[in-house]
C-alpha cells in the first residue's frame, strides 16, 4: 500500500515557507521549551482558525509579499501606513474588561502584537477571521460576504463620525445589545473573591499563592529579581494608582510558564498585593511576563519606529494606551535580568466573546458591527492628541477617513475578496501544517 499523498507533499514550496516563518518566530524559545511548544501546535493542529490565531508571523509575511500585498494597497499613504494597529486582529481578540473609571466594556483586547503600521492590516486580519468562522459554521460564501460587509461598512461608518463629529463607539452596559450585552452581563457575574480562592489560600490570616495548577515555586534569587523589578515597575504607573502606596505591598510570588497558543515557552510571574483595603477580599493579582517581538515588527523598517521603544514590554504597554481608551490602572513595564516584561492585573472581570452560540445571520451581523465600530475607535484613540505618544503626530481618523473616500465600495469590496482569498488560504495552510507536525517535519520537537 502506498503512501498518501500528504498536503505538505502537494505544495512543498508553501511548507518550506511554514517552516521557515516557524523558525523565525519560534525558534529560540521552541530550543529553549520544546514542550510547550508542543502543547501550542496541539491547540494551533485543532483547527484553520485555532492555526490562523497562532501564525500571525505567517499572515504578514504572506500581506508583504505578492499577491496579497496588492490587496489595499490605495488606501495606503504617508500617514496610513503608519498608525498604531492591534497587530492579531481576530475575532476571539474581543473582550470584556473593567476600565479605569470602573465600567465593564467590551473592546478589543491582547495588545501583545501591537505595533504601527498600515491600517489595512488589522482590518485584513479580521476580515479573513470572520471567513474562517463562517466556513466553520457551514456558512455559505455569499452570506460570509455579507458579514465581511458589515463590518466594512460599520468599520468605515465609524472612522466617519470619528472624522467629523468626534462620536467613538464604546460597548458599555448601558449601550451594547445581543451577544455583545450578554458577554457584559457574564462578566458583571464574576467576582474578584472567585478569582482570588481559585489561586489563592488564606493561610495565618493572610492570603497566599496556592500550590499545584502551573505554579512553579521561585528561589530566593530569582524571587529577589522579581521583586526588584517590580519596584522599578511602579515608576512606570499612573499616578493615580501610586496614590495609595499600601495597595501597593507584595504579599507573594509565583513563577508560571505560559503554555497558550500565543504565550508558549515565555516564562511569566504572578504577584499577590495588599490591594485597596485591609479586606482579604480586595487583594490584586497582578502578572509579569516577558514581551515578545510583534510579528510585524520584521516588516517595518522605519529606524524612528524601531528606535521608540525601550524594550518588548514598554512597547506593549505604550501600544496598548494608544489604542485601549481608560486602560487598566495596573499596566506598566519593567526589565526582569535584561528581558523586558508587561505587568498588568490578572482581571476577574475578563470574559472574552463566545462564538459557539453566535450562529443566525441576524446575530453574526450584530456582533459583527460592533467588531468594525470597536476597531475604528481604537485606531481613532492612537494619536498624539488623546494618546499622549509622539509616534503618531496626525489624527489617524482623519487620515484613515479621507483614505476611504476616495473608494468607499472598493474598500468593502476589497476586503471581501481579500477575506475568501486569505481564508481559502489558511484552511489550506492548517493541513499543511497538521502534516508537518504529525509527521514529524517540525525541526526542534
Amino acid at each position: 500500500m502506498s503512501a498518501p499523498i500528504v498536503a505538505a507533499d502537494r505544495e512543498p514550496e508553501r511548507a518550506e515557507t511554514i517552516l521557515e516563518v516557524f523558525d523565525h518566530a519560534f525558534g529560540e524559545l521552541l530550543a529553549n521549551d520544546a514542550a510547550a511548544f508542543r502543547v501550542k501546535f496541539r491547540k494551533m493542529a485543532a483547527s484553520p482558525f485555532a492555526f490562523y490565531r497562532g501564525t500571525a508571523g505567517l499572515f504578514y509575511a504572506d500581506l508583504t509579499t505578492t499577491p496579497y500585498d496588492s490587496y489595499g494597497a490605495g488606501y495606503l499613504n504617508e500617514q496610513t501606513s503608519r498608525v498604531w494597529i492591534h497587530g492579531d486582529l481576530h475575532a476571539e481578540n474581543f473582550g470584556t474588561y473593567m476600565n479605569s473609571e470602573g465600567r465593564l466594556v467590551f473592546n478589543v483586547n491582547d495588545f501583545d502584537e501591537a505595533y504601527v503600521g498600515a491600517f489595512t492590516w488589522d482590518v485584513q486580519r479580521l476580515a479573513a477571521s470572520v471567513a474562517l468562522i463562517g466556513y466553520a459554521k457551514a456558512l455559505s460564501d455569499a452570506t460570509i460576504s455579507d458579514l465581511v460587509t458589515a463590518f466594512a461598512k460599520a468599520y468605515r461608518s465609524q472612522i466617519r463620525d470619528l472624522a467629523h463629529e468626534g462620536r467613538g463607539a464604546e460597548f458599555t452596559l448601558d449601550t451594547a445589545t445581543g451577544p455583545i450585552l450578554d458577554t457584559l452581563h457574564q462578566a458583571r457575574l464574576l467576582t474578584r473573591v472567585e478569582l482570588l480562592d481559585s489561586q489563592t489560600a488564606i493561610d495565618s490570616y493572610d492570603r497566599h499563592f496556592r500550590s499545584g495548577g502551573g505554579v512553579i515555586p521561585l528561589d530566593e534569587s530569582t524571587k529577589a529579581d522579581v521583586l526588584a523589578s517590580f519596584e522599578d515597575y511602579l515608576n512606570t504607573l499612573p499616578s493615580t494608582t501610586r496614590a495609595t502606596p499600601g495597595a501597593l505591598r507584595v504579599k507573594d510570588v509565583v513563577g508560571r510558564r505560559g503554555i497558550g497558543i500565543g504565550s508558549a515557552g515565555l516564562p511569566s510571574y504572578n504577584l499577590l498585593l495588599e490591594g485597596y483595603t485591609d479586606a482579604l477580599e480586595n487583594d490584586v493579582i497582578i502578572y509579569m511576563k516577558q514581551g515578545q517581538t510583534p510579528a510585524v515588527c520584521k516588516h517595518i523598517t522605519d529606524p524612528e519606529i524601531r528606535n521608540y521603544f525601550e524594550h518588548e514590554g514598554h512597547r506593549t504597554v505604550i501600544s496598548q494606551r494608544a489604542l485601549q481608551s481608560h486602560a487598566d490602572p495596573w499596566l506598566g513595564y519593567a526589565v526582569l535580568r535584561g528581558q523586558g516584561q508587561l505587568i498588568a492585573e490578572v482581571s476577574p472581570y475578563a470574559n472574552d466573546l463566545d462564538w459557539t452560540d453566535v450562529n443566525e445571520p441576524d446575530d453574526l451581523t450584530a456582533v459583527i458591527d460592533c467588531l468594525g465600530r470597536a476597531t475604528a475607535t481604537a485606531h481613532a484613540a492612537a494619536d498624539a492628541s488623546s494618546s499622549g505618544q509622539s509616534l503618531v503626530p496626525f489624527s489617524t481618523e482623519h487620515a484613515i477617513d479621507k483614505a476611504i473616500a476616495t473608494d468607499e465600495d472598493g474598500f468593502a469590496k476589497m476586503l471581501v475578496e481579500f477575506a475568501h482569498d486569505y481564508g481559502a488560504r489558511a484552511r489550506q495552510d492548517h493541513q499543511i501544517f497538521v502534516d508537518l507536525f504529525r509527521n514529524g517535519r517540525i525541526p526542534g520537537l
